[in-house]
């Protein structure tokens, strides 16, 4: 079962916030290229990082807390969630804030 701690917490993170665009509307996922055209370009150098720290012997995975499913570059499959759920529970939280109190968007973001 340790295995699946990495993993869980993705899903928590993921469900911790995702339910924001479910009861607020805020249509993230409308916007579905937007969300990429923000995520992917800094997911790919971050994994470009982890890849050459793992090579280098930098940097490590608990092989106990991860499935054991490697993507390219040895990189475990969590990693590879990692950078595109974790900005997404971002982008999840600060629609959901910015849907309920629609002035803060207007004074942060110029909306």
């Amino acid at each position: 079962m340790k295995q699946w701690s990495y993993m869980a917490m993705l899903i928590f993170t993921f469900c911790g916030s995702a339910w924001l665009e479910i009861y607020l509307k805020t249509g993230v996922l409308r916007r579905i290229k937007r969300v990429a055209i923000s995520v992917l370009p800094i997911s790919i150098l971050f994994l470009a990082w982890d890849a050459y720290a793992i090579a280098q012997g930098h940097w490590f995975f608990d092989r106990e807390q991860i499935l054991g499913i490697y993507g390219p570059l040895n990189i475990p499959l969590e990693e590879y969630l990692f950078f595109m759920v974790i900005p997404m529970a971002a982008i999840f939280t600060i629609e959901g804030v910015t849907t309920v109190k629609p002035h803060w968007r207007k004074d942060e973001f110029g909306e």
